[in-house]
């Protein structure tokens, strides 16, 4: 029902009492129901029986909730979801009292109340029981399929509950800080098994050849970390150094590889086991493939779900980037067992300590155990992610008040997720990582099987430094200036961080030995008036030309002065950039630094250069910098071999062809190419290809090579071609090295003949890294007739959640580019009811497939069709307004610099 995802906007309506609605229950209105239940109630134990019918793909299933009432009420809320309840008791120690219910489906809430009975202060007992269909979407108490090899498909059943669908599986008080303990007992049929939080007790023969298994009951936690599947999966296990029973479940025929994650979910667990100096609290730890999954992942207490693709690896076909991929996501799973499901945020406008964290803690975790995979590489790129988010006014603070489910799900964004990394990384160099850790520690330990709200972290934060971490450090020169207070407030720091949109811009003007310090709001495109409140305490690292050894400075005020030893030729700040704030240096501070590049660009880290050229672009774009000097900038990347750098180049030029390409400015659009091509043509010629080399250096291989075939250089072009053609005539089975292969494939799709032999692959394989390498090629073709195969929402060929990253793709195609503005126009409503209004695939899919237009034209029909839709169904989305703010600053960069480019490129060809 469409209810279910655009419900919570509309206005409820007025509904006569008594009458019957969709569900069967009854519906009153007299009744004062809020977005929120109240706190009087409490569930303390929950006995769950659930019973999918994977035939008629409908479920059954009784809840009995204990509970605690604190104040007197006549009547009991609890959340509901479409589920047609057919009884309500109160059960007493005598007979069951029946209940009248009363629901409201705008609020997704339901009353119990009973005109003779009155719950008193004290425990009392409900029984609920309710049926429901399998759900269609991606969440609640969903339906799967997969196709075997011999072309039969099979049935599953699985849950996604975060944030708010557990109310769509059972009645409960779904809101995170509602915590209770759960005894869930599943019914199946022999051919299938289940699996569910915690250990399996016993298994028991009912009537008609049903089996019913019984879980143990779960540690106390949130309704939306509960989780049960049924379904035919195989399992291989294996037991971690602290005695946790790990299990990988795949369908039966990819268990074959299950072995990586297994491996890699036994050494994170153990090594978060003694990182946080807190045992895992359950006995077992399950991570489960499932075919038919929206996210990437879920942090299911004891059974965590991916999706297939973000779990199961071969060594012969997969890539160094699916190792990497795979391995950061187990880490982030699998840290949310402490983050977020020992210590909870008490509501969602606080999920960043979730969120963040995990994502934080993947680099932390993968960075120790597997130091080959060089996760810290890859961690800049969040941080500029983020920012490119959180310079527009659409940004909200990392903490956002939030009341309907459809807010809550747009706060699964890149604010939460990757500024709530790069802050908290921010705030670990900033306290040194030990006192950091000592913190986090405390955090959990004070908290655990508890909810927490954004002060409680600064104040165990503060703690730590306070009970003397901190003041050692004092005496120590790169820790002195952070300790120049008596009393380090991390809360009034950090608050300035979390409770405020943006990022400050710090403007550096050197004068002699005195460093002329300004923040002010990074904002585009928007009145510079409105930010004249924002003030941020940020904690400010600097090099010079004469001293690599890291200085310090907190900067609290608009404007502050520091003062240096001697006279440097160059200074450059945030250092590795550790903080999330962009650098704009005045009076010849850019051309110092550009000189140093191109005399000897490795006197600064390569994460430092990568900054360089992320901050000089950003600073062209709200005009405190001329193109050209950017430009001047890039010319040293000729040099660069690192990955950080390398693609960071390519961040900034790219998108601008991008824009060009779809004006039609073929011209300026192939000076570009040719200026990215003259960069790199050096390092582009390094390359081989095979799959040698460091994980950086094998991941940068594929990115070169793949830019070189698209821009149609000819050595590239022919080995590719080499390559595909001899894997054709092998029907494909040649082993392709693996690092290289999206480049042959992609190569390979230009064509008719090959792009049918890639789909048919594309059907055939069983492994879902071989599956993303050949749907990307198949989507970069410039076959534009070919592409209109992903029109279908239930396609025999790809799998629906596939289908957002495909419009994306499809998007990024010169020739092909309508087709996804289109799809997503056509789409729109059936689109929303399968993914879920405000959810980070809808999001995604709106900036993604709009953020290259660049005219008024498609701004104006951007705002149309959006304009033009019902409240309830996406005018109001962040993501809407984000990418019409995208589009405007893309109208302004390019009024203002297309003949500034022109010309310079005329004359900055680099040799």
């Amino acid at each position: 029902a469409i209810l279910g995802v655009s419900g919570v906007l509309l206005l409820l309506s007025l509904v006569p009492p008594l009458e019957a609605n969709d569900n069967g229950n009854t519906t009153f209105t007299s009744l004062p129901f809020k977005m929120r239940l109240p706190d009087s109630v409490r569930p303390l134990h929950y006995d769950l029986l659930i019973h999918p019918n994977l035939t008629f793909l409908t479920f059954t299933g009784s809840v009995q909730i204990q509970l605690e009432v604190r104040q007197e009420t006549k009547h009991i809320f609890l959340n509901s979801k479409n589920l047609h309840i057919s009884r309500a008791l109160r059960l007493g120690s005598r007979h069951p009292h029946l209940l009248q219910l009363q629901e409201s489906e705008h609020f997704e809430q339901i009353a119990l109340s009973s005109e003779s009975l009155t719950f008193t202060r004290g425990l009392h007992v409900i029984q609920l029981d309710f049926s429901a269909n399998l759900s269609d979407t991606f969440h609640g108490f969903y339906k799967g399929t997969y196709t075997t090899r011999n072309g039969e498909v099979r049935a599953l059943a699985s849950t996604q509950f975060e944030p708010t669908h557990a109310r769509a599986a059972f009645p409960c008080f779904d809101e995170p800080g509602f915590k209770a303990n759960f005894s869930i007992r599943v019914r199946r049929e022999s051919r299938h098994i289940s699996i569910s939080n915690m250990p399996k007790l016993k298994t028991v023969e009912l009537a008609g050849g049903l089996l019913e298994d019984h879980y143990d009951v779960t540690v106390k936690m949130s309704t939306y970390l509960v989780a049960f599947i049924v379904c035919d999966f195989l399992s291989i296990s294996k037991r971690s150094q602290h005695g946790v029973e790990i299990s990988v479940y795949t369908v039966p025929e990819k268990i074959s590889q299950a072995e990586y994650a297994l491996n890699t979910a036994v050494t994170l667990l153990d090594f978060y086991d003694d990182y946080f100096d807190i045992p895992y609290p359950l006995p077992k730890q399950d991570l489960a493939a499932i075919p038919d999954f929206q996210s990437g992942a879920m942090e299911n207490w004891g059974l965590t779900t991916y999706r297939e693709s973000g779990l199961l690896f071969d060594p012969e076909r997969s890539s160094t980037s699916d190792k990497l991929g795979i391995t950061k996501v187990i880490a982030h799973e699998l840290a949310h067992q402490w983050f977020g499901n020992l210590v909870t945020m008490q509501w969602w406008n606080d999920l960043w300590l979730n969120e963040g964290f995990a994502k934080f803690m993947e680099f932390v975790s993968v960075n120790i155990t597997y130091p080959e995979l060089q996760v810290n590489d890859y961690f800049l790129e969040k941080c500029f992610t983020a920012m490119g988010v959180d310079s527009l006014s659409s940004s909200h603070p990392i903490s956002t008040p939030v009341e309907n489910p459809a807010q809550i799900r747009e706060m699964f964004d890149d604010v939460s997720y990757q500024k709530g990394a790069c802050v908290l990384n921010m705030l670990r160099d900033f306290l040194t990582p030990e006192a950091f850790k000592m913190g986090i520690i405390r955090y959990l330990k004070n908290h655990s099987y508890q909810n927490t709200v954004n002060a409680d972290l600064w104040y165990s934060l503060t703690n730590v430094s306070s009970d003397g971490f901190c003041s050692d450090s004092k005496s120590s020169a790169s820790a002195s200036k952070w300790y120049m207070d008596d009393d380090l407030n991390v809360k009034a720091i950090m608050d300035t961080w979390t409770l405020q949109e943006g990022f400050p811009i710090i403007s550096v003007e050197v004068k002699g030995r005195e460093v002329y310090l300004k923040q002010e709001r990074y904002l585009k495109g928007a009145d510079p008036a409105k930010n004249s409140s924002f003030l941020w305490q940020v904690p400010l690292t600097y090099i010079t030309s004469s001293s690599s050894s890291v200085q310090r400075f907190l900067l609290k005020n608009r404007k502050d002065v520091l003062y240096l030893p001697a006279e440097v030729e160059w200074i450059k700040f945030n250092v590795d950039m550790r903080g999330y704030y962009i650098v704009h240096y005045e009076t010849g501070g850019w051309d110092a630094l550009i000189r140093q590049l191109q005399q000897n660009h490795t006197v600064l880290s390569g994460n430092d250069r990568a900054s360089l050229i992320h901050n000089i672009f950003q600073l062209v774009s709200i005009g405190k910098v001329p193109l050209d000097k950017a430009l001047s900038l890039s010319l040293y990347l000729r040099y660069e071999t690192e990955i950080m750098p390398v693609t960071q180049g390519f961040g900034e030029l790219v998108p601008l062809y991008k824009l060009m390409e779809k004006r039609d400015m073929a011209t300026l659009e192939h000076q570009l190419k040719s200026y990215l091509m003259n960069l790199f043509q050096r390092l582009i010629n390094a390359q081989r290809w095979s799959d040698e080399g460091s994980v950086s250096e094998r991941i940068l291989r594929n990115y070169l090579l793949l830019f070189a075939c698209v821009r149609r250089y000819g050595p590239c072009v022919q080995t590719a071609q080499e390559l595909f053609q001899k894997w054709k005539e092998s029907d494909g089975k040649m082993r392709l090295p693996a690092d290289v292969r999206l480049v042959v494939y992609t190569e390979g799709a230009r064509t008719e003949e090959g792009w049918d032999f890639l789909l048919e692959k594309y059907r055939q394989t069983l492994y879902p890294s071989e599956k993303s390498q050949i749907k990307a090629a198949l989507s970069y073709s410039p076959l534009a007739d070919k592409l209109k195969w992903f029109r279908g929402l239930e396609g025999d060929i790809l799998k629906t959640h596939e289908l957002p990253s495909l419009v994306i793709s499809v998007s990024k195609n010169p020739q092909a580019y309508k087709l996804a503005w289109d799809f997503l126009r056509t789409n729109w409503q059936k689109l929303v009811q399968k993914f879920d209004l405000g959810s980070s695939s809808i999001s995604r899919m709106v900036v993604g497939v709009t953020n290259q237009y660049s005219t008024r034209e498609k701004l104006v029909e951007v705002q149309s069709f959006f304009s033009s839709l019902e409240q309830g169904m996406g005018a109001g989305l962040r993501s809407v307004q984000q990418a019409v703010e995208n589009i405007e600053e893309n109208i302004r960069w390019m009024d203002k610099n297309v003949i500034p480019l022109s010309e310079q490129l005329k004359t900055r060809e680099p040799t």
